[in-house]
């Protein structure tokens, strides 16, 4: 992290439609069909995720006008993934724009995932579901099981545990810093 409050360092890959759309109109905003887009056949997974996400992000950080989804990035350079392309964008972000959080959580959350780093309370809660013929997946892609989707939805309420304290400057306990970003400005990037 930045070691000035005000700003934090993040690594963002963004492919070239975002890039472009930054240098034309100063800002790029997430849009669902981006993500139905580049996630195909799996795009009901990820705006599982980034609903939700959407819907809790908004209580720590105001979504401006024209954004609807975040742009993830990290705080380590070393954690971004290339590996569908694009250029990797260094960008000094307002401290308050960013939603922070651990990417290792955001990860199991994208898996549909119970959220816990309780290892015995989640076995327990994967052997209730597997005693019905059930998994996380089921139940999330499912209307079929409300309980047992509340219990995995508000498990996920864990994923901004860190917030506050990675804003400080804080990042212990953290495998590696995400953030989310409501939209991308001409302004944030810097030329390397």
């Amino acid at each position: 992290m930045d070691n000035q409050r005000d700003q934090i360092i993040l690594y963002s890959p963004q492919n070239d439609a975002v890039i472009d759309a930054i240098q034309k109109d100063g800002v790029c905003y997430s849009k669902p069909e981006y993500i139905r887009a580049k996630y195909g056949e799996s795009a009901p997974i990820f705006l599982t995720a980034y609903q939700w996400f959407v819907q809790q992000a908004e209580k720590l950080v105001k979504k401006p006008e024209g954004a609807q989804f975040p742009y993830w990035a990290v705080a380590q350079r070393s954690a971004v993934d290339v590996t569908g392309g694009g250029t990797v964008l260094t960008l000094r972000v307002p401290i308050e724009q960013a939603v922070y959080f651990d990417l290792y959580d955001w990860n199991k959350i994208l898996q549909l995932r119970f959220l816990t780093d309780d290892s015995k309370e989640e076995r327990k809660f994967v052997q209730e579901l597997s005693l019905r013929g059930l998994d996380c997946y089921k139940v999330m892609m499912s209307d079929f099981y409300p309980e047992e989707k509340q219990k995995i939805v508000k498990s996920w309420e864990r994923l901004f545990l860190h917030h506050d304290r990675i804003k400080q400057g804080d990042d212990s306990g953290v495998g590696i810093v995400q953030a989310g970003l409501w939209c991308i400005r001409k302004e944030w990037i810097v030329l390397e």
